[in-house]
């Protein structure tokens, strides 16, 4: 028999979360620059994509997120470590968008202290222009995406690096 290791690779996911008037929520968080959506890491206890962004959302916004549509897989390859020794590990990425925002309403949002120190909704022409490298380009192929499947949905889009990928419809 020949030993093999199988891979392991970190998944985290994000949401695209709206208000009554078409705009974005975005976060600001604390241990990086720059904007970002709300989520996070999808935790290693078995917890799904799908826990993890209801957990995320709700930890750094106090939204409770009852229903949401995949509409984004985005394949990050790891990269060398950043100068300031942090890791690069890459990875799946996956967006779910997840409607109007529920309870609280989008103007009782309870920020998360410890990693978000600022909210935002934003035009969602100006999202992409906000948001990190593929985190940005995540939200830009998505909003391309939005509304213009048929009934029934094309499914999610898949991604590297936040962008499309030829011959992968």
């Amino acid at each position: 028999m020949i030993g093999y290791a199988l891979p392991r690779l970190p998944v985290s996911v994000g949401a695209l979360l709206w208000d009554d008037a078409g705009r974005l929520l975005i976060l600001k968080p604390t241990y990086k620059a720059g904007w970002t959506l709300p989520g996070g890491q999808v935790e290693e206890d078995g917890e799904t994509p799908w826990e993890g962004c209801r957990r995320e959302v709700l930890e750094e916004t106090g939204i409770v997120v009852r229903s949401g549509v995949l509409v984004c897989v985005d394949f990050l390859r790891p990269r060398p470590t950043r100068p300031d020794g942090r890791e690069r590990p890459g990875g799946l990425r996956l967006l779910f968008d997840c409607g109007v925002a529920g309870p609280p309403a989008p103007e009782g949002l309870v920020l998360q202290a410890e990693e978000i120190e600022a909210s935002r909704w934003v035009d969602p022409d100006e999202a992409p222009g906000l948001l990190s490298g593929p985190v940005g380009r995540r939200v830009r192929q998505a909003l391309a995406g939005r509304g213009a499947a048929p009934a029934g949905g094309a499914g999610p889009r898949y991604l590297e690096d936040g962008r499309a990928v030829d011959g992968v419809g």
